[in-house]
């Protein structure tokens, strides 16, 4: 079974994001802005994770560890801002290829982005370090289950991974439109981490006891059945629109990347519905 605690999803959403951040971030091509974005936007949700534990069933591992996580996250952010005039490698030699590309054709220098050499670039492990962090406090959260404390692990960690990556995915692909010149290879390299990880949630989530029993009636989801026939829907949904998005990135129209978006955002809408409708349908007492 599962013990449905808001803390602990929004914790282990937070930190499934982080870890994609880096996953990102590492290959130095997206500008700095994305990470202080995805940065301030899960410790808000990491801090609302902590608001709602303290409001209502307490586990002072996970929130202590949560609070960790926010600090780790807030100092990765003022490392980034203080190493700004740094830029990354990619977008540098992106911005300096244009420039000499618009000076080459029209004989006018360009006024272009400026960047110091000299100065240090931001290290993503920063970012690494903060994910560790905040799965530690996810797996504290996952320990109040019932049943067995493998499976529940099992199942928030696979959780994490699968929220965050198809998160993150989303949001980068809003960013190429603040980036132009962006490599759609960051964006692609998301959506395989989606298509990877969406197996290995559908089995975490149909383990015994999972979904399987609510489709067969065992468990039984108020409502004749139609929430479990829902989530499977999710599930398909969630599976079949990452696979247009992947299509749509094999597109050379620039275009396809603001489509892929467009299919993601309806595809974070299914994965939560896969990963919160079997949370609360597994956290029905089956006597």
């Amino acid at each position: 079974m599962i013990d449905l605690h808001a803390a602990t999803v929004l914790i282990q959403w937070a930190a499934g994001g982080m870890f994609f951040l880096w996953v990102t971030t590492r290959r130095r091509e997206v500008s700095l802005g994305y990470g202080w974005l995805l940065r301030g936007v899960y410790a808000t949700i990491a801090a609302f994770g902590v608001t709602a534990g303290l409001l209502g069933g307490v586990s002072w591992p996970r929130e202590v560890l949560a609070i960790v996580f926010i600090a780790a996250t807030l100092i990765a952010l003022a490392r980034s801002v203080q190493q700004k005039a740094a830029g990354v490698a990619g977008q540098r030699e992106v911005v300096e290829r244009r420039t000499e590309r618009v000076a080459e054709m029209t004989g006018i220098d360009r006024a272009e982005q400026r960047f110091d050499k000299s100065q240090a670039e931001f290290d993503p492990r920063w970012d690494l370090i903060a994910a560790g962090i905040g799965l530690a406090a996810t797996v504290a959260g996952a320990l109040h289950a019932d049943g067995p404390v493998w499976l529940s692990v099992l199942r928030v960690v696979v959780g994490a991974a699968f929220l965050g990556a198809i998160s993150d995915g989303m949001l980068l692909g809003h960013w190429y439109l603040t980036q132009p010149g962006l490599r759609r290879a960051p964006l692609l390299e998301l959506v395989r981490w989606n298509l990877a990880i969406w197996p290995l949630e559908l089995i975490v989530l149909l383990l015994p006891t999972g979904m399987w029993s609510v489709l067969n009636g065992t468990i039984d989801d108020k409502y004749g059945g139609i929430l479990g026939w829902f989530w499977a829907g999710s599930s398909v949904m969630t599976l079949g629109l990452l696979l247009m998005a992947r299509a749509a990135l094999k597109e050379r129209d620039y275009s396809a990347v603001m489509a892929a978006t467009g299919l993601l955002y309806l595809a974070i809408l299914m994965a939560f519905g896969m990963d919160l409708v079997a949370r609360i349908l597994l956290d029905i007492p089956t006597n």
